[in-house]
């Protein structure tokens, strides 16, 4: 029988580096709340991001959070339901209310050209989403944000180290928010970060994600506990020494999928953006009137051990715990990609024939 196929797996260093790089804990006993291994990481990945101000958090959702309320918004944010559950939680959460902007259908991110009509006299910041690596219109985007007063805030959970025209993709909007949870490029086992323009939010946000507690007997604000710990650090410290290593293994299954997959009647691929330097995230094929259904294909690669996601499927404005507050129908172009979209497995130790395997499936050909 055929081993099974994850749609993602963990990059991880080598057993003994870890171990050597967590070996100084049991010295200090300096777990967590921003030690030596934290400020290290913090230090190397302002440097790889290219990012002005950076910030680590426990997982990339508190670090959302805390960044919406580090600008102190309110009122309505506009974003895109093609995202994640996070990216509308922590909106919701932070009391404030989702305005969904439809995506185009070329790279699935945010339709600058429906953007500007959304805003009203509430709208007090623009929350956009960098999707499998795809990036937003960026200068559209400031365009229409300044013109507004407007803050961007970027989810740019998918899009870490990825450039556009040589500028690290950190540098822009007022912040974006990076996650390193364990299925992504760049994993801290669990992890985040916030990168950000203004240096004066540095205090805010390290404040936020300890409780807002700003001294011994002083708590400012109500936050909340979201401190990325040694352990997590000390992967990541491991972790980095490797990326571009691990992009160029991506860069490797994405080609082949594209050779085999590319031109096929009712099978769209992703289309490299000009002078966006990819970090191989995700690999979506939409199924378009395709000899078999989007779902037809997820069970067929099921039933052979091969777990592909739907992902983004559903939409966030269709989810149960917003039943009847949201109307699905008014971001067609998403409800249209969502019901059609499949990921393939992608990761850095995919073997090429592997995906000859999932390409043999998909296509009904035998290897």
């Amino acid at each position: 029988m055929n081993k099974p196929i994850q749609v993602t797996r963990s990059s991880m260093p080598k057993f003994e580096e870890y171990i050597e790089e967590i070996k100084d804990l049991w010295d200090s006993h300096w777990l967590t709340n921003m030690g030596i291994k934290h400020k290290q990481l913090e230090a190397e990945l302002s440097s790889y991001l290219y990012a002005p101000n950076i910030t680590l958090f426990t997982n990339g959702h508190l670090a959302l959070e805390c960044a919406i309320a580090a600008f102190n918004l309110t009122g309505e944010v506009i974003t895109t339901p093609f995202t994640f559950a996070s990216t509308t939680h922590a909106i919701v959460r932070d009391g404030l209310e989702p305005i969904f902007c439809d995506i185009n259908p070329d790279d699935y991110t945010i339709d600058t050209d429906k953007l500007e009509i959304l805003i009203t006299d509430k709208t007090s910041a623009i929350i956009p989403v960098h999707v499998y690596g795809n990036i937003c219109n960026v200068n559209e985007i400031e365009r229409i944000a300044k013109k507004h007063n407007l803050t961007v805030i970027y989810d740019a959970a998918h899009a870490f180290g990825v450039m556009i025209n040589g500028v690290g993709i950190a540098n822009f909007g007022d912040a974006s928010m990076f996650s390193f949870h364990a299925t992504k490029v760049f994993n801290t086992i669990e992890g985040g970060a916030i990168t950000f323009r203004n240096e004066k939010l540095t205090k805010r946000l390290n404040d936020l994600k300890n409780f807002g507690i700003i001294g011994p007997e002083s708590v400012e604000y109500v936050g909340g506990n979201a401190k990325m710990n040694e352990f997590q650090a000390a992967m990541g410290i491991c972790n980095l020494r490797y990326i571009e290593g691990e992009i160029e293994k991506r860069k490797a299954v994405v080609e082949r999928y594209v050779e085999r997959l590319n031109n096929i009647n009712g099978i769209k691929l992703s289309e490299p953006q000009l002078g966006v330097k990819s970090n191989y995230a995700y690999f979506p094929v939409v199924f378009d009137e395709y000899q078999m259904s989007r779902d037809e294909v997820f069970e067929k690669l099921k039933a052979e051990r091969i777990y592909a996601r739907k992902y983004f499927y559903p939409l966030t404005n269709n989810f149960e715990c917003y039943k009847d507050r949201f109307d699905v129908e008014k971001t067609p172009v998403a409800k249209y990609i969502a019901n059609r979209v499949l990921t393939l497995p992608l990761y850095a130790d995919l073997v090429l024939e592997d995906v000859d395997r999932i390409c043999n499936i998909i296509l009904n050909k035998q290897p």
